[in-house]
């Protein structure tokens, strides 16, 4: 019935808001918008649906403020510009882009966009457990769980530990293989995946803030958007699968001004005891991957079209402008236009 100070949404929801026929009324005194974990959301559709959101939100608010905040990514710059959009002007020079429709007024400059980091570098150790015999290490495609005395180790040097997998079924196993050589560990140590209930997954993060777990054994639905003072260790089981992610993980120990952020590698075969080394490499000499971002998905287009729709309707000029304005569409072509509104 009326929208609160700040809301807390997701692409989705606020597609559905936008759907609303009531929806200029909704967000008629919208002041400023966030976007958090900006380097998850750009180089996917999600991402994009967001673009298109703040496109439409612009177009009714156009002294809108935008602040996108992102972890580690090796294409800062542009993931500020994917954010922000094109503000029109630029695109209707010279080529291909003269036929396009004129820009309305308030999208023709963007106003100037900053970048803010933090004055001190966080301090990042990475470092591995190595087999005690290489050579009779497996090559490929097991779970690690020969490396389980040494994770048993790391875990009773530190006050509070996260291990993270790559894949819920090895998080189970490994939570289990920990439980069975540490029985006196139950109660102090727990598991969180994206299939625990909910309840039970904000016991575990409650209890990691609170100090009261030991270890918690988890997928990626620990690496965004939670912060656990106490945790003073993580531990990677198997390939990070890129330097970005390790050093995401990493933050989630020591995640306090002035704290050492480790996180100890546990390869699962000798093919990654080589990237387990790439990654560190990476990391030391700043080479973060960067995330591309997605161009000119017409499915994506066409569900934003329907929502513009549904909720205050639209005339194709307009709305093109508006579309255009969006990084993802900014070369959208006519004929593309015409066949997205075709479909519709």
């Amino acid at each position: 019935r009326r929208l609160p100070t700040a809301l807390l949404t997701t692409p989705e929801s606020l597609s559905l808001l936008l759907s609303r026929p009531e929806s200029t009324e909704l967000f008629g005194e919208l002041r400023l918008i966030v976007v958090d974990e900006w380097h998850e959301l750009m180089g996917t559709k999600r991402g994009v649906q967001t673009e298109l959101a703040l496109a439409r939100l612009r177009r009714l608010r156009p002294a809108l403020r935008t602040w996108g905040l992102s972890a580690t990514i090796g294409n800062l710059e542009q993931a500020r510009d994917t954010l922000l959009g094109e503000g029109g002007g630029r695109r209707a020079e010279g080529g291909d882009n003269q036929a396009r429709s004129p820009l309305a007024p308030h999208t023709a400059h963007r106003a100037p966009a900053r970048i803010v980091r933090g004055v001190e570098p966080k301090r990042v150790v990475i470092d591995a457990l190595i087999p005690p015999v290489v050579e009779r290490f497996p090559w490929a495609g097991h779970l690690g769980t020969t490396m389980l005395p040494q994770v048993v180790e790391a875990i009773d040097e530190a006050a509070s530990a996260i291990i993270f997998t790559n894949t819920r079924s090895q998080t189970e196993i490994w939570y289990q293989a920990i439980l069975d050589a540490r029985p006196d560990w139950a109660g102090v140590i727990a598991l969180h995946h994206g299939s625990i209930d909910r309840a039970k997954r904000e016991w575990v993060e409650n209890g990691l803030r609170d100090g009261r777990l030991r270890c918690v054994v988890a997928t990626s639905s620990l690496d965004l958007g939670v912060d656990f003072s106490p945790v003073d260790r993580v531990l990677q089981i198997g390939s990070p699968k890129g330097i970005a992610r390790l050093v995401q993980r990493a933050g989630r120990s020591g995640h306090q001004p002035g704290a050492v952020s480790r996180v100890t590698c546990v390869p699962t075969n000798a093919l990654e005891l080589i990237e387990v080394a790439a990654a560190r490499d990476g990391v030391a000499t700043g080479a973060i991957e960067a995330r591309i971002p997605v161009e000119r998905p017409l499915d994506v287009l066409v569900q934003h079209v329907v929502t513009v729709a549904l909720g205050s309707g639209f005339r194709p000029a307009e709305l093109l402008d508006e579309v255009r304005s969006a990084q993802a569409y900014a070369d959208l072509r006519d004929e593309e236009w015409g066949w997205v509104l075709d479909f519709v």
